[in-house]
This record gives structure tokens, C-alpha cells and sequence, in this order.
């Protein structure tokens, strides 16, 4: 372990311990580096490596701050991560691979937890689906704003997150999808049917059930693809 890690590992364990609590200011550069017995080079390096991964803010001319420490902050840079691995088909079918094992899970805990007003969103976007039928572009992001509505209702922020960026970024492949199978959007909508059914009666089997049809007939859909030959449009 380098000599920055440790002090990196020294500042998040004031974090975890409670002795630096979300929202509290750090002490000055000096006397951060003294309390931990670093050089001054050393916390400043720290600080900035912990300002990148969002768990301190630095605020010019006010100080260097603990971040709220939220998931949906913290989890954020997963989704520019994932970006970075679009123009890899290996690396795009784990994606959905991952999206196959997390997604059928939050969507049957959702059918338990969902609201009528969950619901509702979540109808509406299924309905902007319909009418958006031959546009694939727009039919995509309802899809995914209906995916993000029923995620959103298990209430479980850390879930939403990880989805978001796994999920949401595969949605190119979906959108490929559309573009190059006639029948994608018809199959798509009543997939989702599917599932807004199963959220509608709170049914958490059937809701499992009917989101890894839909995620699993995406991802053979790609396997096939890619297999044959073809190459991702964006690569």
C-alpha cells in the first residue's frame, strides 16, 4: 500500500468511526496532517483522491467538508464507469448479465412495497410506450423511466442506484435492438404488460417472474447478435 492510500485509509476511518460525521468540516490542512502524523503533501494528495470519489467537498475559501454520504452519491460515478465499457461487447453482456440477476429481485420486492402512486407512474409509462411505438428512440426512455419508477418503489436507494447505472447503460444495446428487429417493440411493450400486471395484483413471484423474461429474452436476443458476427453500432 502506497504512502497515500494509508492516509487515505486514515481519513476514511475518521469517516466510518463517526469521528468526522456527514456534513462536518475537516480541520485545516496542517492540523489534519499532524493529528494523523502526515506530511502536509500527504493529506492534501488524500483529500483530493477522497474529493474524487464525492466522500469529502472541498469548498474554495470555506473548507474541506464530509459529503452527505448518500448512495445515490456515492454510487454515482458507477454509471460514468460503465460508460467507458460500451464499446466492449463482452463487457456490455455482462452488464445485462448483472442487470438479469439484480433486476427480478428489486422488481419483486417492489410488488410489495409499491404504492398506488408508484403504480400510477409506473402506468404511465407504459402508456407513453405504447404511443411511442414506432419511435425507438422515445419508446427506450420510457422503458427505462418505467424500469427506473419500479426500482424507485422497493425504496431501497442503494439498489436504485446500482441499477441505474448498470441498467441505464445498456440501453443503447436496447435501443439497437429496436432499430435492427421489427418486432422488438411490440415485444417490449408486452413484456412490460407483464410485469405492470403482476405489480398491479402485488404479486412478488409472478413480478420476478416476469422481469427476468424481459431481461433475459434481451440478453439472448444480444447474445445472438453479437455471436453472429454483428458489431455494436457504437463501438
Amino acid at each position: 500500500m502506497s504512502l497515500t492510500d494509508k492516509a487515505i485509509t486514515q481519513i476514511r476511518e475518521l469517516i466510518r468511526s463517526g469521528a468526522l460525521p456527514p456534513g462536518s468540516k475537516l480541520p485545516p490542512e496542517p492540523e489534519l496532517a499532524a493529528q494523523l502524523g502526515l506530511s502536509r503533501n500527504l493529506a492534501r494528495e488524500a483529500v483530493k483522491a477522497l474529493a474524487v470519489a464525492r466522500i469529502l467537498e472541498v469548498r474554495r475559501g470555506d473548507g474541506t467538508y464530509v459529503t452527505s454520504l448518500q448512495p445515490s452519491l456515492l454510487l454515482e460515478g458507477l454509471g460514468g464507469a460503465v460508460e467507458l465499457l460500451q464499446g466492449d461487447s463482452a463487457a456490455v453482456q455482462d452488464l445485462i448479465e448483472v442487470r438479469r440477476l439484480l433486476e427480478p429481485v428489486a422488481t419483486s420486492l417492489a410488488a410489495t412495497r409499491i404504492s398506488d402512486e408508484q403504480l400510477a407512474e409506473v402506468e404511465r409509462h407504459l402508456e407513453a410506450m405504447r404511443e411511442a411505438h414506432d419511435d425507438v428512440e422515445l419508446l427506450n426512455a420510457h422503458d427505462a423511466a418505467f424500469h427506473r419508477a419500479v426500482i424507485a418503489a422497493t425504496g431501497n436507494e442503494t439498489l436504485l442506484t446500482l441499477l441505474e447505472g448498470i441498467s441505464g447503460r445498456t440501453l443503447r444495446a436496447r435501443t439497437w435492438r429496436g432499430l435492427v428487429d421489427a418486432q422488438a417493440s411490440d415485444r417490449t411493450i408486452a413484456e412490460h404488460e407483464a410485469i405492470f400486471r403482476a405489480l398491479s395484483i402485488r404479486d412478488a413471484s409472478l413480478s420476478q417472474a416476469a422481469a427476468l423474461m424481459h431481461v433475459s429474452n434481451t440478453a439472448l436476443w444480444l447474445s445472438e447478435h453479437l455471436h453472429s458476427g454483428e458489431a455494436l453500432p457504437w463501438a
